[in-house]
């Protein structure tokens, strides 16, 4: 296996992280499997996990998803929620993903409390960040099984902000920065690269996203950053050498970046199993963000196919009390 595709991806000088969106955003498929999915992304979802993966593809595979997280049950907290459509076939994707991030801080704060901190209500704002973001993704084949890839991201986004209702609930607070409204729109550039290597049943990816670091916001107080953040995996895929249909996947972030719930440097692993001659898949998976309030979730989720290539696909997210919860379906078309 050549290593020139995760040298290039390695010697990227990364900079200091401020708050970010999580990489586990979109991709029923990716979720379900914990988000160990950079060595296995081969749908369409691939545009934003891993570009590189669109080359291993089918000849068109296209997705409308949903999915809403909460990161964590008190104050801090975090509401996440999805609206995307991929569609890719091999060495060209495009993608468009809207996510609003929802969180509720304590006054003059522009990242996320201190894990462990006690619940206060003293100063408390709500926080939102909407992002429309439309994708392109190019792939090139540099050798038989080695691929690398760019997703091509133009990014409208603002950060909205309010006082909050010391006298109101958690989820009352984020159903009220959900529904802030207004605010400057800015504009960015950003651009992912990714890459694979694939040899009998073993893939191994890199990804790097986020390497322009677009900001939005236009006061220190209202700043949001969204930092490079860098992932690896490695896979086994029987399918691929005429074995069981069944993936196994393990990920790990190569660097700690921040969220609006806190700092994250996450640890993924994810299973997939077909079954019923490929008409019905099974998954699951578990994910510990190693730094910052530690979260920790199990993942489960499944696809059933309705009719030849269309299949339905679905995942949830369950956690402790102040841990990661979720849920997201998604209709995928896929020949």
């Amino acid at each position: 296996m050549s290593a020139l595709p995760f040298l290039f991806l390695s010697s990227i000088v990364f900079a200091q992280p401020a708050n970010a969106q999580n990489l586990e955003t979109t991709g029923s498929r990716a979720l379900g499997m914990g988000g160990a999915f950079v060595a296995v992304a081969s749908d369409s979802s691939a545009v934003w996990w891993n570009p590189a993966g669109i080359a291993a593809g089918p000849f068109l595979d296209m997705s409308l998803s949903r999915a809403v997280t909460d990161v964590r049950d008190q104050i801090p907290g975090q509401r996440e929620r999805v609206t995307a459509f991929t569609i890719a076939a091999p060495m060209l994707g495009v993608g468009y993903q809207r996510v609003r991030l929802s969180d509720i801080a304590s006054a003059g704060s522009t990242g996320a409390a201190d894990a462990g901190r006690e619940d206060s209500r003293t100063g408390l704002r709500v926080r939102s960040l909407p992002v429309n973001e439309l994708g392109v993704a190019l792939v090139h084949s540099v050798a038989s099984g080695i691929h690398v890839g760019a997703t091509f991201k133009y990014l409208r986004g603002n950060v909205l902000t309010a006082a909050g209702d010391p006298a109101a609930s958690r989820n009352e607070l984020i159903d009220a920065a959900e529904a802030l409204e207004g605010g400057t729109v800015d504009q960015r550039f950003d651009v992912d690269v990714g890459a694979i290597v694939a040899s009998g049943a073993v893939r191994v990816g890199m990804v790097a996203r986020h390497l322009a670091e677009p900001s939005f916001g236009d006061t220190p107080d209202t700043k949001v950053i969204l930092p490079r953040q860098v992932r690896a995996g490695v896979a086994f895929d029987g399918d691929a050498i005429g074995s069981l249909p069944l993936v196994l996947s393990l990920d790990a972030d190569l660097k700690r970046y921040s969220t609006m719930s806190g700092d994250r440097r996450v640890i993924a692993v994810g299973a997939e199993q077909w079954v019923a001659k490929k008409r019905l898949a099974i998954r699951a998976g578990a994910r510990v963000n190693t730094t910052g309030a530690e979260e920790r979730a199990v993942t489960v989720g499944g696809s059933a196919m309705v009719r030849s290539g269309l299949f339905i696909d679905a995942h949830a997210v369950v956690g402790g009390r102040t841990d990661e919860r979720g849920w997201g379906t998604a209709v995928r078309f896929s020949f």
